[in-house]
């Protein structure tokens, strides 16, 4: 590695699967748009890896995605209310960590894609002083109004967002107009539209028929919610379909669909964990989710409509995405397990349904919104931090 590189540490954490998602998003964007320039970038789980009473918040979380979806307006509530970020209690027991990293690994920027790590990185900067030389800049992954109010920080240099609902947003927690940007989603390049050969492939590649209308049943990184429910009623459909189911991380889900599978009249592909869900979304027209930020965004870039998952309410930083993606028209909103087939069935009989569905998932992703960002971060990149080495260094994640 060219020591003299400039260094860039994003902070992230495994609450679901989005804010990892925009990391490693944003890795790529540094690697396809700016190899001319020679960076070492390194992303860390900041919250979990922290102390181990935070690792227990993103634990809550992660079981509350998974086994009880309609709780989590509570655990949005309790975080907003007491603001745990910004306690002492939870400062005096994370301070070790960051001072650690920023010791061992002195970056020349901070990037945060998480609402709970921007606060304590912040303090840490200038209790060493280092808070006028090493900018910290916040990429906003939850694109509409409602979010959590962890993401406002005074300390922050510039906030990059998805839209200008989320600038109103910040806006109202009290940040500075002068210091957002609207940039659009971090999605990972590998999500950018193929072109419909690319999708045929892609269901050849599963198994599947080339030309049959596919559903992307996607349970998410925690692999939760009522995506078990709606999918027992499509098997009982009378459709002319394919369809992928992804389990995510519940391998008690995957064993499920895989029963319920050999019982449909029409074929589907059961997968548990993949690393690669830009080609499922390739070979979809259409995805049932929830609307989670970063997977809706991503749905949208490879230009597949969504069957929103509204059964249990959205969560409240999700709900904003719900009503613009829905309102877009790039999405139909499932209020009832029961009401899936007619929904599909309609998508498949009534082209010029589908296709203005479809047609709207142009109007609502932001094309270029990864290089945008890369490019905003790096030009605050202190010029001592430049380096000429023509070769890019990306340090592997801990």
């Amino acid at each position: 590695m060219n020591p003299n590189a400039p260094k860039i540490l994003i902070i992230s954490s495994d609450t679901g699967g989005g804010h990892r998602s925009a990391a490693a998003a944003i890795v790529a964007g540094i690697e396809s748009f700016v190899k001319g320039e020679s960076y070492a970038v390194r992303v860390v789980r900041a919250v979990e890896e922290s102390h181990q009473l935070a690792a227990k918040l993103v634990a809550i979380y992660n079981w509350l995605l998974r086994h009880k979806q309609h709780w989590m307006k509570y655990y949005y509530w309790l975080i907003n209310r007491f603001r745990p970020e910004t306690r002492e209690f939870f400062h005096s027991r994370s301070i070790t960590y960051v001072r650690d990293l920023f010791e061992r690994w002195c970056p020349h920027i901070v990037v945060s894609v998480h609402p709970l790590t921007q606060h304590i990185f912040a303090r840490v900067l200038k209790e060493l002083g280092l808070a006028d030389r090493i900018p910290l800049v916040t990429v906003v992954t939850d694109p509409y109004y409602g979010f959590w109010k962890g993401w406002a920080c005074d300390d922050v240099t510039l906030y990059l967002v998805a839209t200008e609902d989320a600038r109103r947003q910040l806006v109202d927690y009290g940040i500075a107009p002068e210091r957002i940007k609207v940039s659009g989603m971090p999605v990972h390049p590998k999500f950018d539209f193929p072109g419909e050969h690319a999708a045929q492939a892609a269901r050849r590649a599963l198994g599947l028929e080339p030309e049959k209308f596919t559903v992307f049943l996607n349970a998410g990184w925690e692999g939760g919610g009522n995506i078990s429910q709606i999918f027992r009623e499509l098997v009982r459909g009378e459709l002319d379909v394919q369809a992928i189911f992804l389990a995510g991380k519940n391998e008690a889900l995957r064993s499920e669909a895989e029963m319920l599978a050999a019982e449909a009249n029409f074929p589907i592909k059961v997968i548990g964990y993949s690393e690669e869900v830009e080609q499922l979304m390739r070979a979809a027209n259409v995805m049932i989710s929830k609307l989670g930020g970063l997977t809706t965004f991503e749905a949208l870039n490879c230009r597949v409509p969504i069957i929103a998952d509204t059964i249990t309410e959205p969560m409240p930083q999700e709900a904003g995405t719900v009503k613009s993606i829905v309102k877009g028209g790039a999405a139909v909103m499932l209020q009832r397990a029961s009401d899936i087939v007619p929904i599909v069935h309609r998508m498949v009989e009534d082209s010029k349904h589908y296709a203005a569905l479809r047609a709207a998932t142009i109007t609502i992703a932001i094309p270029n919104a990864t290089r945008r960002i890369v490019e905003e971060i790096t030009a605050l990149i202190p010029e001592s931090g430049a380096s000429s080495d023509d070769s890019l260094m990306v340090e592997p994640s801990s």
